[in-house]
């Protein structure tokens, strides 16, 4: 994996940014051009916010995530083809590596059958 370029603290500032409304919106906007494995980040991300096992400190970790995730400005804009993307994944890999013990077979299954749902 990739090494995090945002701090558990950096991310947490985000998780006011986080719902799931826009949360769905922006993952079906960006679906074509964002890629699987993004997508699918993003997926297991959502699972395990909604689970309840998974810690508090876990959660705003996660929350802030996918806030800054959906948040329609960022470091660099989504619609730079390639590139746009780059802040959003780097968020979304940080996030994962910091809350792995939370994240079940069970999640991943959850979010490979979404993603099938998705259309890419």
């Amino acid at each position: 994996m990739e090494e995090n370029s945002f701090s558990a603290q950096e991310l947490t500032q985000y998780k006011d940014n986080f719902n799931e409304k826009d949360f769905w919106k922006k993952l079906r906007r960006i679906a074509c051009k964002a890629g699987s494995k993004v997508l699918y980040y993003a997926l297991v991300l959502y699972y395990t916010f909604v689970d309840e096992n998974t810690p508090a400190r876990y959660k705003a970790i996660i929350a802030g995530a996918l806030g800054y995730f959906i948040l329609p400005l960022d470091f660099i804009p989504d619609f730079f083809p390639f590139t746009g993307m780059a802040d959003d994944w780097a968020a979304l890999v940080a996030a994962v590596t910091y809350v792995t013990t939370a994240i079940t077979p069970e999640i991943k299954a959850k979010a490979r059958l979404k993603l099938k749902d998705i259309k890419l």
